[in-house]
C-alpha cells in the first residue's frame, strides 16, 4: 500500500526541496527497535521516516527496508552511529540507495565522503557548537541540532541555546531543531530559532504505528518532564564506541534498572543484563529497563496515528505563527 501525501500548509523550505518532502519534520530513529510501519506513516503524511540499524544483522535490515518500500515510494532515513559503528550494515545501506543517512555520536567525514559519493544525502546530529564546526567542515547536508531535552543519547545544551548557534555557523546549511519539541509551539519557536524544520522523537513514541509496547506508550503519556532522567552509568551496559568523538549521557524515564545503574551501578551485571535488555528490545520492549525518552513527555497527552500527529503539529505552528503576526493570545493543546 502506498500511503497518499497531503498538503502540509506553509512549511515548506528549502530542507523540504533538499529532501524530496512536503513536511518539514523528521522522526527520529530509534536504535534496535523496529519503527517500519511508523516510518511509513510519517512519509505518508510528508515527512521524513527513518529507520535504526543497532543490534541488528544485514539480513535483518535488509528485511525492514525492503517491507519499508513496499509502505512508502516515499524518502527515508537509515540512521547509524558509533555505539558501535557497523562497517557491513553501512555499506549495505550504500548499495540500498536510500535518500537519506542520519548520523549522531560522533561527525564521520570519511562516512559522509562515502555517502556523497553514492549520490546520498547526508543529516548530522549534533549537540554542541564544536560538533557542528566539525559538520560543517566535513559538508554534512543536513545539520540536526539536538538539545539535552531530547530522548536517547544527547548532550548537555539546551535546544533554545543550541539552534540560534548553529544556524548562526550554518550559512545556507538547513538545520533542524530536535529535543524539547512535541506540538505546534515548538514547531513554531524552532522556525523563530531559524531553523528550517524538527526532528521529533517522544512525540513519535508515543504514536499507534511505533512497535513497541502499549506500557511504554502509557507512561509517556503519563510521564512528567521530570521523569525524563540522564541514566547514569549505562555505559556498564551499552556497546562501547567504536570511533572517536562518541559521548553522550542517555536520558530515559526513570526504572528501578535506571535508579540502580546511578545508586548502584557494580550490583548490574553486564554479562546477564544485556542479553536479558536485547531480548526485550527485540519484543518491541525494554521499557522495563532502559525506555529512552525526552522531556518533551511531559507535553504528549495521548497516543494518536503518527499522520495524525504530524499534520497537528504544523497545524497548531500555523496557528501559533498567525497569532503571533495578528498580536493575539497563543492557542494551547
Amino acid at each position: 500500500m502506498i500511503f497518499a501525501v497531503p498538503e502540509v500548509g506553509m512549511f515548506d523550505t528549502p530542507l523540504c526541496g533538499l529532501l524530496g518532502i512536503e513536511a518539514p519534520v523528521i522522526c527520529a530513529p530509534f536504535g534496535p527497535w523496529d519503527e517500519v510501519a511508523l516510518a511509513a506513516a510519517v512519509c505518508g503524511a510528508g515527512g521524513l521516516g527513518s529507520l535504526g540499524t543497532a543490534a541488528r544483522t544485514v539480513p535483518e535490515l535488509r528485511q525492514q527496508w525492503s517491507r519499508l518500500r513496499e509502505l512508502t515510494d516515499r524518502p527515508f532515513a537509515i540512521n547509524h552511529t558509533t555505539r558501535p559503528f557497523d562497517e557491513e550494515a553501512f555499506q549495505a545501506t550504500l548499495e540500498a540507495r536510500p535518500a537519506v543517512i542520519s548520523f549522531h555520536l560522533a561527525v564521520p567525514a570519511d562516512l559522509i565522503a562515502r555517502a556523497h559519493d553514492a549520490g546520498i544525502v547526508w543529516i548530522q546530529q549534533v549537540t554542541d557548537a564544536r560538533q557542528a564546526g566539525q559538520a560543517l567542515d566535513a559538508r554534512a547536508d543536513v545539520i540536526v541540532a539536538q538539545g539535552g531535552e531530547a530522548g536517547g543519547h544527547g548532550g548537555d545544551v539546551s535546544t533554545m541555546v543550541l539552534v540560534p548557534q548553529v544556524v548562526d555557523m550554518a550559512g545556507d546549511t538547513p538545520v533542524v531543531a530536535a529535543g524539547g519539541i512535541a506540538d505546534g509551539r515548538g514547531v513554531a519557536a524552532a522556525f523563530a530559532l531559524g531553523a528550517q524544520g524538527v526532528s521529533m522523537g517522544t512525540r513519535f513514541l508515543a504514536s499507534t504505528e511505533m512497535n513497541v509496547s502499549q506500557d511504554w506508550k502509557q507512561r509517556i503519556v503519563g510521564a512528567d518532564a521530570v521523569d525524563a532522567v540522564k541514566a547514569l552509568n549505562s555505559d556498564r551496559i551499552l556497546p562501547p564506541y567504536s570511533r572517536p568523538g562518541g559521548f553522550g549521557v542517555p536520558r530515559a524515564l526513570r526504572t528501578e534498572f535506571v535508579d540502580t545503574l546511578r545508586d548502584h551501578p557494580e550490583r548490574v551485571d553486564p554479562e546477564e543484563a544485556v542479553p536479558r535488555l536485547l531480548a526485550a528490545i527485540r519484543r518491541g520492549r525494554g521499557d522495563e529497563y532502559l525506555p529512552f525518552t525526552g522531556q518533551s513527555a511531559g507535553l504528549v497527552h495521548d497516543v494518536l496515528p503518527a499522520g495524525d500527529i504530524l499534520r497537528g503539529v504544523l497545524r497548531q505552528a500555523e496557528a501559533v505563527l498567525a497569532a503571533l503576526a495578528d498580536g493575539k493570545p497563543l492557542p494551547r493543546r
